[in-house]
């Protein structure tokens, strides 16, 4: 496997460590952030583990499907794969949603769903495609209120089960609605499509990252000194919901620094037990996105003494350092099963299902 993809693989084990600890921190924790150093941390993966996510699913369908020529026939084929992963991602998502109704997965079948449309344009449409999903998302927020829909003391979406609710959250103010978060899979795609190997490649985007991310919280440190209306101030500041272009540039931007440091990783230490153990947890990122949604959380209700609803927490928030150190513990176990379950078999649980069902 060349050293690239292990880089790719590791950056998705970061992301599914940060999620463990975003959905165990909204499912027992406190969304708010608590006071303390600890609090604080805990919101530092909110939004930039699920964008890595996001953006390496998208470079995985571009890099599927980057070879310089491909006859109209494989093209078809390509299509249809993607096509029925899509399919199958979004069934999944749905059956997962009345255990889970903060679920990604049904949005990452639209995001496929859309990538199959878009898998053999030039690269540049990817951006350009980007750019529009967060527009129109923009747009729809003058026409129509973000909190349509929504009980925010339960985070409830209360008419999801319906033909009119169900394509406004899918589509506008769901968790993860493609728009506008279709842009960071366009963005992954465009990624996906770029000569990895120069390291020339790899530095361009860190840089192009950083200085966006500085930029933002450049902005962001000018609010808190009181620099902006309140207007401008709660758009800047604003984190995951709603998404507005400040979060998608920051978080996008983050994104952007880590996947180039995971690849140099990747490099330099391609033969490092830990991680190769790391890679394997990697492309087994939608078994144990689903594993810890069921089995974590329920475990994690027997340790605390909660009831588990999928829906924020009503009781007394679970301490910060509980969520990181039980988060840690899982993520242990992840790994240490990844390893043992990549020697016997090629792929993830889910992850065979998904390809037999799409070839």
């Amino acid at each position: 496997m060349k050293p690239r993809i292990i880089g790719f693989d590791l950056a998705r084990a970061y992301a599914i460590f940060g999620m463990f600890v975003v959905n165990f921190n909204f499912s027992f924790g406190s969304l708010m952030a608590p006071p303390g150093l600890m609090g604080r941390f805990l919101n530092v993966f909110t939004g930039n583990s699920t964008a890595i996510f996001i953006l390496c699913a998208g470079m995985g369908v571009s890099l599927m499907t980057n070879r310089p020529e491909y006859n109209r026939d494989e093209q078809a084929a390509l299509k249809a794969k993607v096509l029925k992963r899509s399919w199958f991602l979004f069934a999944l998502g749905l059956l997962l949603y009345p255990w889970w109704a903060g679920d990604i997965m049904h949005f990452y079948g639209g995001y496929l769903h859309v990538a199959a449309l878009l898998l053999f344009v030039p690269k540049r449409y990817y951006l350009w495609g980007a750019l529009l999903a967060v527009a129109v998302f923009h747009l729809l927020l003058l026409l129509l209120p973000i909190n349509t829909g929504w009980d925010f003391t339960t985070f409830q979406y209360r008419d999801f089960w319906t033909p009119l609710g169900f394509l406004r959250n899918t589509f506008y103010n769901g968790w993860n609605a493609l728009f506008p978060w279709l842009s960071y899979f366009l963005v992954g795609m465009w990624l996906g499509r770029l000569d990895w190997q120069q390291k020339g490649a790899r530095q361009k985007v860190f840089l192009v990252g950083l200085l966006v991310f500085v930029l933002v919280q450049g902005l962001r440190l000018l609010v808190r000194q009181g620099q902006f209306s309140p207007f401008w101030s709660n758009y800047l500041l604003a984190e995951y919901f709603p998404p507005y272009l400040p979060f998608v540039l920051v978080t996008m931007a983050f994104a952007l620094m880590v996947i180039p440091v995971c690849l140099a990783i990747g490099d330099r230490f391609p033969a490092h037990w830990l991680v190769v153990a790391l890679q394997k947890t990697g492309q087994l990122t939608l078994s144990h996105y689903v594993i810890h949604l069921t089995l974590g959380n329920l475990l994690l209700a027997g340790l605390t003494g909660k009831h588990y609803t999928g829906l924020l927490e009503d009781e007394t928030p679970t301490a910060p350092a509980y969520i990181l150190a039980y988060s840690g513990a899982f993520y242990v176990a992840t790994v240490a099963f990844s390893y043992s379950w990549r020697k016997r078999f090629s792929n993830g649980p889910l992850e065979l299902c998904m390809r037999k069902i799409s070839g």
